[in-house]
């Protein structure tokens, strides 16, 4: 009878394994969705928290306006994203001009700032519903005419906003806004 207990619960303990195993069988693409979708949080959320009075504010005249930041974080979402989703991308051109990915980078306005970064967002969140571990490991085009996996891509715009959200913590941080981050 013992022997019977330990096989039935040998038996089911696999079966759960089997189970969850075929539950999480896009567990790298849905950890770097949930990665990339909390940093974007935060950043619409400083977007939101900061007065459009700050809009302009930039640390010293070398550096990006807090609105520049934003804009430029919306813009280059739209084009790593795109790189992901397999959109043809002229890398050449970019590299040329860079003001041909620069849409929204000049902007000013908060209202239309927030909403391009809620746009962009949405259009990420929209590649990696369309990929799963196996669809993410296909390649694309990238810059230097390299080849990159499209998950890789995505990791790229992840640890490229947290990169501005840095800027954007010490920009509100010398105004006295807490950052969203550090909310209690």
């Amino acid at each position: 009878m013992r022997v019977l207990l330990v096989v039935a619960a040998v038996c089911c303990l696999c079966a759960g394994s089997a189970a969850a195993q075929s539950a999480d069988n896009n567990v790298y693409t849905a950890d770097a969705q949930r990665q990339y979708q909390y940093i974007q949080g935060l950043i619409v959320r400083a977007a939101e928290k900061v007065g459009a009075d700050l809009y302009s504010f930039k640390p010293t005249p070398a550096v990006r306006s807090l609105g520049a930041v934003l804009g430029h974080i919306a813009d280059a979402n739209m084009l790593l994203c795109g790189v992901a989703s397999g959109k043809p991308t002229d890398f050449d051109k970019i590299m040329k001009d860079l003001s041909s990915v620069q849409v929204h980078e000049k902007e000013t306005d908060k209202t239309q700032l927030i909403a391009a970064l809620k746009e962009s967002s949405a259009y990420c969140d929209a590649v990696f519903t369309q990929l799963n571990d196996t669809t993410g490991r296909d390649q694309v085009a990238w810059f230097g005419g390299r080849k990159m996996t499209k998950l890789m891509v995505l990791a790229m715009s992840s640890s490229h906003a947290w990169e501005h959200y840095g800027n954007l913590v010490t920009y509100m941080r010398l105004k006295d806004i807490v950052p969203p981050s550090s909310e209690q």
